[in-house]
């Protein structure tokens, strides 16, 4: 197994960002897949062709965003892959970011991205699923929550991944607090990121091995899937070395029978 669980590690990175909860190891030694956990394939892209499939995905938020540009010129499909890029131009960030908003939304199963994480800080690859009336109540079962499956910031450690949960946007916006999966090697080549939605928990994943399992925020209603470079903060531009790109291979999105 390909992981390392370090306190001394963890507890420098806690006091780096509050906000996140130290980083941990897996759960235990077992490799999930979909399929051994009673989930069958029910919609998938694996990118094929030369542009986005308009029955799935569109560029999400074309315009300003951070510091930075959401644009479609940051987004590429060639070789069966999606590439959302990150690069300067005419003195603004541009960066890619597309989803599935009306074209299809859901809830409950198992929904995998195989990627390649991007190489350097500031900005961050992320892959999450968001309710469109996150702002419109407090109440994650009915308004729904943004999901963060996997968001990668350099910062934390290249070896190191980090989930979320946040609903009631707002001025009582709550959140389960950053939760960081350490993986020895996550920073490097393409791994599997996912979670599994339940009408009792989230769990997240990371090449299989199972990380956290929580029941706050629970979303019981439809939502759409989002892969996204995300320009940086005020604070991170040091930290940046353009171009940069994020890689994904695939999403797949499972469900059992009764779901």
């Amino acid at each position: 197994m390909r992981y390392l669980f370090t306190f001394l590690l963890a507890s420098g990175f806690a006091l780096a960002c509050h906000a996140q909860r130290p980083a941990q190891g897996p759960m235990s030694d077992t490799q999930y897949t979909a399929e051994s956990l009673g989930y069958s394939l029910y919609w998938e892209d694996q990118f094929e062709g030369t542009e986005l499939d308009p029955e799935k995905w569109a560029v999400r938020g074309e315009g300003p965003r951070a510091l930075g540009r959401v644009s479609k010129e940051a987004v590429e499909v060639a070789d069966g892959y999606l590439t959302l890029k990150a690069f300067e131009k005419d003195g603004e960030i541009l960066v890619g970011m597309v989803g599935t908003q009306n074209l299809f939304m859901t809830r409950y199963g198992f929904f995998e991205c195989r990627a390649q994480l991007q190489r350097g800080g500031g900005i961050w690859a992320a892959f999450w699923m968001q309710s469109p009336l996150v702002s419109a109540g407090e109440d994650p079962a009915v308004y729904g929550a943004e999901i963060d499956i996997m968001e990668f910031f350099r910062k934390l450690g290249k070896d190191i991944v980090s989930h979320n949960v946040h609903w009631a946007y707002g001025p009582n916006q709550q959140t389960t607090r950053g939760m960081q999966s350490y993986l020895e090697g996550v920073s490097e080549g393409f791994h599997t990121f996912a979670l599994e939605w339940t009408p009792e928990s989230y769990s997240f994943f990371v090449d299989g091995y199972k990380f956290y399992e929580v029941e706050q925020g629970l979303s019981h209603i439809e939502q759409y899937i989002i892969l996204s470079m995300e320009p940086p903060q005020e604070e991170e531009l040091h930290n940046m070395h353009l171009p940069d790109e994020f890689i994904i291979d695939y999403v797949r999105v499972y469900k059992k029978d009764e779901e």
